[in-house]
């Protein structure tokens, strides 16, 4: 990157109208690189606590593999992938000893201090990546209602309101093999934002929306600001929320 640069990141959780809190979020910062980050999330499903445990795992196993993680000698896209199948696994192996049936979506950004960014994602948690308040990619749901939009059938405003919204067909935890994609940014630069969220976060909000907000305010403003307006919008009937935002800063 040609401008120097300083990252503002926030995060945000929130139970919503739920009972128990299934959703988790971190920005991890590496223990022996400045300026290499990680961000996950995820949603964890199932029950009264197998959702939690999930999540719980997914967190686990971002922490263990992070800590691992060499800047200079190992492959960032790799790391990512490893991530999302030892989390499987260990969800499926949860299952297993618990008779539950844990499952939980995953959306994980890793930022290295020459400026590349690396992500992964499974389910319907999303990564969005704006750069001088344009949306410049994000993450496609893995689940039926976004088929139907690829196909043609369905808007992505009817996708909103589709009653099997929430039917995915890939996350963690589920007797397949969970859907692994990636994405890579060769460069950030200042003027982008990198924002992982759950469904009860964008549910209530145009790409637009979520554009301006994201430019217009800091991370902790945005982040504050996105789970006040998505509870009122969701009237009593909102979903866990979290999320995670990072913003690059360009040094003056």
């Amino acid at each position: 990157m040609s401008k120097a640069y300083r990252l503002l990141a926030s995060t945000g959780i929130h139970r919503g109208d739920r009972e128990y809190q299934q959703d988790q979020v971190a920005l991890l910062s590496h223990a022996r690189t400045n300026g290499c980050l990680l961000a996950v999330l995820a949603d964890g499903m199932g029950g009264r606590s197998g959702g939690r445990k999930a999540s719980d795992q997914v967190m686990l196993t971002a922490r263990q593999l992070f800590e691992r993680y060499s800047v200079d000698g190992d492959d960032p896209a790799s790391l990512l992938t490893h991530l999302a199948q030892e989390a499987h696994m260990v969800i499926r192996l949860t299952a297993i000893a618990a008779e539950q049936e844990p499952h939980s979506t995953l959306a994980a950004f890793l930022l290295n201090p020459r400026g590349d960014c690396h992500w992964v994602h499974a389910g319907d948690s999303r990564i969005y990546h704006l750069r001088n308040g344009q949306l410049i990619h994000r993450t496609k749901d893995h689940s039926y209602v976004q088929g139907l939009v690829d196909r043609g059938q369905l808007t992505e405003e009817q996708a909103l309101t589709h009653p099997q919204s929430n039917i995915l067909v890939g996350c963690l935890g589920t007797e397949n093999d969970p859907p692994v994609t990636l994405h890579f940014i060769p460069q950030i630069q200042p003027g982008d934002v990198l924002m992982a969220c759950s469904d009860g976060v964008w549910h209530y909000f145009s790409t637009e929306e979520l554009a301006a907000v994201l430019t217009r305010l800091t991370p902790r403003e945005a982040s504050e600001f996105l789970i006040d307006k998505a509870r009122i919008r969701a009237q009593g009937g909102g979903d866990n929320l979290s999320l995670a935002i990072v913003k690059v800063e360009a040094l003056s």
